[in-house]
């Protein structure tokens, strides 16, 4: 791996994981539109954006290779499902002023991401790894017994990513032919919502005016472009250097919250949050003392 690949995969990681950090101010700019309907523009639009990638990549093949594995393309269907429900809760809860939890839910993740790994893996936990699962757990429980609130959004958005997550890894197909099959999964039911069902001032696209219907195509650009530059990250990088990485959307949403948003640091959140960065500390130094002891992990 020479400087220049692991450059310019520093790069990749950086772009993919900034534009989803930003990716909330996309939609509080289309917050007028019911999050149903920017859940199907999201999918129709991604879709005719893969085909776009795909043509002009030459990689139809792959496509072609994933194809003729029937089983295969069925748990594709069921991973579509997943992303769909993940994409539809966080879109409701950027529009509805949860964006703090939303953040709050993939700080969780990569200490989910551990726990789906052991259970279903077999993976085994280092002893840091474990204080750290522990120390996110007492977060989330000290938040329901002490404020009896549950953070049903972060979970939900947490538990669904990593199932994600552990489909995917699975399934083993490459992002382009992943994406363009779980949308062409999605592609009829959501063109039948949004043009036979949703009923709403903004569902009639003839009636939209021109911006609103860019802004909506959009979705495409905003849900596929950087999913193509964390794949290229990961065929330049480590997965464990592209890991560190992710912590980025989260900060990114987590400011946006409270300095352009304006949403509240609760005491519940508070105590979470703290239990949450604490935990993710352990588990970052936990990472580093593992590249420091097997430099070829």
């Amino acid at each position: 791996m020479n400087p220049q690949h692991t450059r310019q995969g520093i790069f990749f990681a950086l772009g993919a994981y900034f534009i989803w950090g930003i990716a909330p101010v996309y939609f509080k700019l289309i917050q007028q539109v019911a999050p149903g309907e920017i859940m199907t523009h999201r999918v129709i639009w991604s879709f005719f954006f893969m085909l776009v990638l795909l043509t002009a990549s030459r990689h139809w093949r792959n496509v072609r290779t994933v194809i003729q594995h029937p089983k295969k393309v069925l748990l594709l269907a069921l991973s579509a499902v997943v992303i769909c429900g993940n994409w539809l809760l966080y879109i409701w809860a950027v529009n509805n002023h949860h964006l703090l939890e939303a953040s709050l839910g993939y700080f969780i993740n990569p200490l989910l991401n551990v726990l789906v790994g052991m259970v279903f893996l077999g993976e085994r936990f280092r002893r840091l790894q474990w204080l750290a699962v522990a120390l996110a757990a007492c977060g989330v429980l000290i938040q329901v017994w002490q404020f009896g609130s549950v953070p049903i959004i972060a979970l939900g958005l947490a538990i669904s990513f990593s199932f994600y997550g552990l489909l995917r890894k699975k399934i083993a197909v490459d992002a382009q032919s992943g994406m363009l099959i779980e949308t062409s999964w999605l592609l009829i039911p959501a063109a039948i919502y949004l043009f036979a069902i949703a009923d709403s001032p903004t569902s009639h696209l003839g009636s939209n005016p021109l911006s609103l219907n860019l802004m909506l195509a959009a979705a495409g650009v905003i849900t596929t472009v950087p999913l193509m530059l964390f794949t290229a990250a990961c065929a330049r990088l480590k997965l464990s250097t592209v890991g560190f990485f992710q912590y980025l959307g989260p900060t990114l949403m987590f400011l946006l919250a409270v300095l352009l948003y304006g949403e509240q640091m609760t005491p519940d959140k508070a105590v979470t949050f703290g239990f949450i960065w604490t935990a993710l500390a352990l588990f970052i130094a936990d990472a580093l003392l593992t590249l420091r002891r097997s430099p070829a992990a």
